[in-house]
């Protein structure tokens, strides 16, 4: 009979060692970058002392206010499309029996993830230069659109999973129509996995950079792509200040998604 304690894998020699280690590379940079966002100095490696005046410079920025207004137009439109299409998806393959292959359906669906994004972003590319697509940031919220899908799709199909089908029924045997059981029982109960999943795809349409990069037109930059601009020109506090800025909207997004999550 094996034991629990046999099955603790922390009795490995360094195992301990190797998880600190793991961690430090994932996340000390980050920490590094947060710190001296607040630096005195122009500097990105000697501290000198606790200043707000990079926040102030960028958050000043014509650029940098243009680049963010775009950002935040192409995340907030394209979550809203692709939590749409991937609530109607979820649905589809999850509640309609007349559909068949389903999982054939659910893995072309979930295909996006796991296709390396440079491909996609070359094949957007290509598409919309081929049919001559020139909508400005219309292109970029398009090629966002398609590529979030997945990412709303993946938690709203759970929640749909752990939704009781025959509380569906029930509004059906009590005379509901299909619309009025969709509207008052269905999406209620999804509602957790609906924000979740909008939640994720709007972070990953934030923070988005080779798909952006690839289709962007003159007067389209996004705040990410803005950021690759200034870093090309060397590390300063204040592109550290951006940085920081966009790290703390992504790591509030996931935790309002991770706590609705929970709620299922």
């Amino acid at each position: 009979m094996i034991r629990s304690s046999d099955r603790d894998i922390r009795w490995l020699p360094g195992f301990n060692w190797i998880t600190l280690c793991f961690f430090l590379f994932l996340y000390l940079p980050l920490i590094i970058l947060v710190v001296f966002s607040f630096n005195a100095t122009r500097s990105a490696t000697v501290w000198d002392g606790f200043s707000l005046q990079w926040y102030v410079k960028a958050f000043s920025n014509d650029d940098i206010q243009n680049a963010a207004k775009n950002s935040l137009i192409i995340a907030a439109v394209s979550t809203l499309f692709s939590t749409v299409f991937a609530t109607m998806a979820a649905i589809a393959l999850g509640r309609n029996r007349e559909i068949k292959h389903k999982t054939a359906f659910g893995g072309l669906l979930l295909l996006p993830l796991m296709i390396p994004e440079i491909v996609t972003a070359v094949a957007t590319l290509t598409f919309f230069t081929a049919i001559n697509l020139s909508w400005g940031i219309g292109n970029i919220i398009i090629a966002h659109t398609v590529f979030c899908i997945p990412f709303a799709y993946l938690p709203i199909q759970a929640r749909l999973r752990g939704v009781d089908a025959s509380l569906e029924t029930a509004a059906r045997d009590l005379y509901s129509d299909r619309r009025t059981t969709l509207l008052l029982i269905t999406l209620p109960l999804l509602a957790p996995g609906i924000f979740s999943g909008a939640m994720l795809a709007f972070i990953i349409s934030l923070d988005d950079f080779i798909i952006t990069m690839m289709v962007a037109e003159a007067g389209s930059t996004t705040l990410p792509i803005y950021i690759y601009g200034l870093v090309r020109t060397g590390v300063t506090p204040e592109v550290n200040a951006v940085s920081t800025v966009l790290l703390g909207i992504s790591v509030i997004a996931v935790l309002v998604s991770q706590w609705f999550a929970k709620k299922q």
